[in-house]
């Protein structure tokens, strides 16, 4: 094991992020009750410009009148690109009228990590001139071919501050790239296999060398469950620790995905307790159900006993 370790920066259930538009505060009590983990207000993609500055408003009230920790759930907050002019307002007006129960600020279409830096710089100067005492984390959206050049360099300069989780944005990445396709999160039945794979894959391991959570992103047809499902299961196979939610009825089908099966949590407590029993003995491996276990196999069962855990600490 290298002498270079990164921690995870902030550990949080996230198997499902629901997102909400903030032009639709209608949906906001619905959000609220939906048993989701993760609830992002969205500022951009979903909210029209002349709605912009009213949307704000209904984000902020939002969360300051509605009692989402009592429901379990963590609040994030798109704000605009740091290329609009909307951007400085959301991060000082979110801040300075709702900071003590903000969890997290969303950055979309991150490029490079100057744009993070950017944004956590305003919220060090708002936390201390707000007097907060709660810290509030930031992730980044890479949905764009400049933010998976450089997403190596974003995990590892973001994991020593305010960074906790990078997400893929398959829409916009599609359109960074080119790709001839308008599906959102679905395959191409001219790519033979996942044409996602590759990102999602490049994203997850700059997350898990930096201590970051990986995310997947939307999944467009919301009539295609069995879509979506096998969606979230490829990207949980690849590391990801959860996924997008654009609508409720896919919120049960994602906490399905990234919660483990009782049999995979009962195995991997087997697991445990055999390689405890071996180094008892002095011994570095052991055998279970016929076949051979060791010291990665206890790494990976203690990856599976912890989700199970912090999800059952969650109900």
């Amino acid at each position: 094991m290298s002498h270079t370790l990164y921690e995870t920066n902030v550990q949080r259930v996230q198997r499902c992020e629901l997102a909400v538009p903030g032009s639709s505060p209608e949906m906001f009590e619905k959000a609220l009750n939906s048993g989701v983990d993760f609830v992002f207000l969205d500022l951009e993609d979903a909210v029209a410009p002349d709605d912009k500055i009213q949307a704000r408003k209904n984000v902020i009230q939002a969360i300051n009148d509605l009692d989402w920790k009592e429901n379990g759930i963590t609040v994030s907050v798109r704000i605009n690109g740091l290329d609009t002019q909307y951007m400085v307002r959301d991060v000082v007006d979110l801040i300075e009228q709702a900071g003590q129960k903000l969890d997290i600020i969303l950055i979309p279409k991150v490029g490079v990590y100057s744009d993070v830096y950017m944004v956590e710089a305003m919220v060090n100067q708002l936390e201390m001139q707000q007097g907060l005492k709660n810290k509030i984390g930031l992730e980044a959206l890479i949905e764009t071919a400049l933010g998976m050049a450089n997403v190596e360099d974003i995990a590892r300069n973001g994991a020593s501050g305010r960074l906790e989780a990078l997400h893929f944005g398959v829409a916009d990445y599609a359109a960074s790239n080119r790709a001839r396709t308008t599906n959102i999160g679905g395959l191409n039945p001219d790519y033979p296999g996942d044409q996602w794979h590759a990102a999602i894959s490049r994203m997850t391991v700059a997350c898990r060398a930096y201590g970051l959570r990986p995310i997947d992103g939307p999944f467009g047809d919301i009539k295609d469950p069995e879509g979506y499902k096998l969606a979230a299961k490829r990207a949980a196979a690849l590391g990801c620790e959860g996924k997008w939610a654009i609508h409720p009825s896919q919120i049960s089908l994602a906490n399905e995905v990234f919660t483990p099966p009782a049999a995979e949590v009962e195995k991997a407590k087997r697991i445990l307790a055999a390689m405890k029993e071996a180094a008892a003995q002095g011994k570095g491996a052991a055998a279970l159900d016929g076949r051979l276990i060791d010291a990665a196999s206890e790494r990976m069962a203690n990856n599976v006993v912890k989700i199970a855990e912090a999800i059952a600490a969650k109900k």
